[in-house]
């Protein structure tokens, strides 16, 4: 089968001889449609992940049919359109995953291929409102944005919520979900562009946040989503009113070299990380998003063949929407 391979740090090659995968039992293959890229498949590629591996198939969102059943699974599954929940060995309890918790695409080969092999109950039908393509965008992203606002900021109708570096997915998504649940959401970019495309989509507002947030800005949002930290945080702190929640699902901008404790306690807010999410949190996402019927918003489309490509725009930023491979 053709499949991206990860041979070593920035070396990324198209194989075209890679034995397909075999379905052991519980597990079942899928040939794969459309697969989606998210930040993580950059920063394996760059040597910037935990627990590195060489060869490796990345990728973690795919959408695809089912062409082979391993022992054990249902034949109902055979010739299904599904998508693949890429969160793996979450584990029993609701608060956070236990050690056994990974993600496809490492150190499981991942969907950057024609077909892959996956345990059964990984897999969900596809909505019947999106085609492979919107559909293979949004299982990572959008399960953690579910997760960051509905589970850890306990999201209601009516709030305000600031959603930081809006382009991204998961970024994206808390904008659409947190809309469809009834909230008042602002962004903020560094591209004017961008911001306006959130108007477009429902956004109430936006800021810029290479510049200081205006004195209407602070203190006003109950519900605060941030992938970037570093020192921006600061800022976000002020934004938040106060009792408010900031939710944290990654460090694009590093760690906080100092934070504001006092700001913290003195308004009372609380500072929850998130990661990806339960089974739970995943039935509950394709639940809304199929009664919502949401449309993941995608950026640009390319062939399998020229991942590179897309590896590029991710890199600098430019783009708005998920990055689709098409297989």
């Amino acid at each position: 089968m053709r499949a991206i391979v990860f041979t070593a740090v920035d070396e990324l090659c198209v194989r075209e001889d890679l034995p397909a995968p075999q379905a052991e039992a519980g597990e079942v293959v899928v040939s794969l449609r459309a697969a989606a890229l998210n930040h993580r498949d950059l920063w394996i590629l760059r040597g910037q992940y935990a627990g590195l591996r060489w060869p490796i198939i990345p990728g973690s969102d795919g959408a695809g049919v089912v062409n082979a059943l391993g022992e054990g699974v249902s034949p109902e599954w055979l010739g299904r359109e599904v998508i693949i929940n890429p969160a793996f060995g979450w584990g029993a309890g609701a608060a956070a995953a236990g050690p056994d918790f990974s993600i496809l695409g490492l150190p499981r080969d991942g969907t950057f291929a024609e077909a892959v092999a996956v345990p059964v109950g990984q897999l969900a039908p596809k909505p019947d409102h999106l085609d492979l393509p919107h559909a293979a965008a949004l299982p990572l992203a959008g399960l953690t944005a579910w997760r960051a606002l509905m589970t850890r900021a306990q999201l209601r109708a009516g709030e305000r919520v600031l959603v930081s570096g809006i382009g991204g997915g998961v970024a994206l998504f808390a904008l659409q979900f947190a809309k469809a649940a009834g909230a008042h959401v602002w962004v903020t970019s560094s591209d004017p562009e961008k911001l306006a495309r959130a108007a477009e989509l429902g956004a109430s507002g936006g800021f810029l946040y290479t510049e200081p947030f205006p004195e209407r800005a602070r203190g006003s949002f109950d519900v605060i989503i941030d992938g970037a930290g570093g020192p921006g945080l600061d800022a976000l702190i002020d934004a938040a009113a106060p009792g408010g929640r900031i939710v944290s699902y990654g460090a694009t901008r590093g760690n906080v070299p100092e934070l504001a404790l006092r700001k913290v306690f003195w308004k009372q807010l609380s500072l929850l990380g998130t990661t990806m999410g339960s089974p739970a949190d995943w039935a509950a996402m394709l639940d809304f998003v199929t009664r919502r019927e949401i449309r993941p918003i995608l950026g640009v489309t390319w062939p399998l063949r020229r991942a590179e490509e897309a590896f590029a725009l991710m890199e600098r930023g430019d783009h708005m929407g998920k990055l689709v491979l098409a297989i």
